[in-house]
């Protein structure tokens, strides 16, 4: 049964490697296309396509989700768009290596929030990852010179960072409560619908003029993007996580900023420096701690993400749970 069941594990992780591969693609791809696109223009065709893709895979999913399904699907979108907004707008100012490797933070910051917000007890991996990245960040992102000189998408990167947090930890916990397929599909669609409004709404008022340039370098790049590293990539992710264990995927996960950085040499050249090099290898180290001593947490992708591995209880539930029991005592 073993040696059987060993070749699935294997050809698991060797997806989980190119789906980590295909993330770790799209900053070099996404910084291209912005020179094609404006930001909210760009996710807007990028996320249509994207769900209309999802869509044609599973259509029936139409016919089976509820309300309660949508509410949460829409709530999913809404993180999920603001931290592409916030992660794509800092990317015309930043680097693509160092986008992936701020983007990356997140997963540590996941049980940081749950700490924070929903009373999660956490172990000292979680807080050793957590420090071990933040001195990654210092590095990686405030330059010799001084905060004074800080990129301004470095920053706008993190609260990217922080804003996929959320949306992992949401994930994490409405995947228990409703299908994962007509989540990950509204929540899709659902982006891209604010990001058609959020285009309309810039360029009314005149702050991001809409652009679109039909350059064969944009439509690929958005094809890149809504095909491969989101209809395709998280396919393969929910098949190969049944066959591979957290730790495993954990680590697979790890290696999609250091794709990124890859891609980025390869495709633009680009090479870190002495102390950026220094700051990527602790976030990449704060975020393996984290990973694999602190509590189970999702990928650090950041793409919507479909099925987290946070398992918890919100506080206003337990609360709720703990109200109950009494009244049931009493009874």
């Amino acid at each position: 049964m073993a040696s059987e069941r060993q070749p699935s594990r294997a050809k698991a992780d060797l997806a989980l490697a190119f789906c980590s591969l295909l993330w770790g693609a799209t900053f070099v791809v996404v910084k291209n296309a912005l020179d094609h696109a404006s930001v909210f223009i760009f996710l807007a065709v990028r996320f249509s396509l994207a769900a209309l893709v999802m869509l044609a895979w599973s259509s029936r999913v139409l016919h089976k989700f509820e309300r309660e399904d949508l509410f949460a699907g829409l709530r999913l979108g809404f993180f999920m768009f603001m931290g592409y907004a916030f992660q794509t707008a800092g990317l015309q100012y930043t680097t693509p290596a160092k986008s992936g490797f701020v983007t990356g933070s997140s997963v540590v910051l996941v049980p940081l929030l749950l700490a924070l917000f929903w009373g999660k007890r956490l172990t000292w991996g979680a807080y050793a990852g957590a420090l071990v990245a933040v001195l990654g960040l210092y590095f990686l992102t405030i330059p010799a010179a001084g905060i004074a000189f800080l990129n301004r998408g470095d920053v706008l990167t993190f609260v990217a960072a922080g804003l996929y947090a959320v949306h992992i930890i949401l994930v994490g916990e409405y995947t228990r409560q409703h299908s994962a397929k007509a989540l990950s599909l509204i929540q899709v669609a659902a982006c891209a619908g604010m990001a058609w409004v959020a285009a309309g709404a810039a360029a009314a008022i005149r702050w991001q003029p809409a652009r679109f340039a039909w350059r064969w370098e944009l439509l690929l790049g958005i094809l890149i993007c809504a095909v491969l590293a989101t209809a395709v990539a998280f396919s393969i992710q929910l098949w190969a996580q049944q066959f591979t264990t957290p730790s495993h995927a954990a680590i697979l996960f790890t290696l999609e900023p250091v794709f990124a950085v890859i891609t980025s040499y390869i495709l633009i050249s680009e090479r870190l420096g002495q102390r950026a090099v220094l700051g990527a290898s602790f976030v990449l180290a704060g975020i393996l701690v984290a990973e694999l001593l602190g509590p189970p947490a999702a990928p650090e992708s950041p793409e919507p993400t479909f099925a987290g591995r946070i398992y918890f209880e919100p506080w206003w539930r337990l609360e709720k749970a703990k109200q109950e029991d009494q009244e049931r005592q009493a009874e």
